[in-house]
């Protein structure tokens, strides 16, 4: 009796797994050309653009199956461009980003809830030096269809704004917050063009 318990208990256990693994959401690859990570910070009266250059991400996404999906994301500090070298180098010093003891920074998403009207918010982890902190990205989905230009792969957009309080996230100590030369609210824009396998 034992043993037909097992077997059934075993059976189910192999019927739900492969369910689940059938049921996945799809994953994603990133096209780099027409992806971007943007920032902009004030910088006394000004607003200071930059973007940061090099990063990889994994994503899996069907909007009827949001416990499936993910969106991951890891990015080389070191790539920060805001288009004048010198800047860029002080960004990467210990005075903000350290890039040279914190050479990468994730974010990996525990939950993505449908927020109506194509919004879904991401939250997640985001690991700056090694911290972990919360965060939530209300990303848009602009669409999803054939590429034009890639016959049999489907194309996915998503757009997403948020903005992060980089004192609050280790990015910088305040001493030229209180300066009243660079602000601590950064504008965070993800732009991302997705392909299908």
């Amino acid at each position: 009796m034992r043993i037909l318990q097992l077997l059934a208990v075993t059976a189910i256990a192999t019927i739900v797994l492969a369910t689940s693994a059938f049921s996945a959401a799809p994953t994603w690859n990133l096209d780099k050309a027409h992806s971007n990570i943007y920032f902009s910070i004030d910088h006394i009266f000004s607003k200071v653009n930059g973007q940061f250059n090099e990063f990889t991400t994994d994503i899996a996404f069907d909007p009827e199956d949001l416990a499936g999906s993910k969106f991951e994301f890891e990015i080389q500090v070191s790539s920060i461009d805001t288009n004048i070298g010198k800047r860029d180098k002080h960004l990467q010093s210990d005075d903000f980003f350290d890039a040279g003891g914190f050479p990468i920074m994730t974010f990996k998403s525990f939950k993505i809830s449908d927020k109506g009207n194509g919004i879904y918010d991401v939250a997640g982890t985001l690991t700056i030096k090694e911290k972990d902190y919360n965060l939530t990205l209300p990303f848009k989905l602009e669409g999803i269809k054939e590429h034009p230009a890639k016959k049999g792969t489907n194309v996915a957009g998503f757009n997403g704004r948020v903005t992060i309080d980089r004192l609050a996230h280790g990015v910088g100590a305040g001493k030229f917050y209180d300066m009243g030369v660079v602000g601590k609210e950064v504008d965070v824009f993800v732009s991302l063009e997705l392909l299908s396998n």
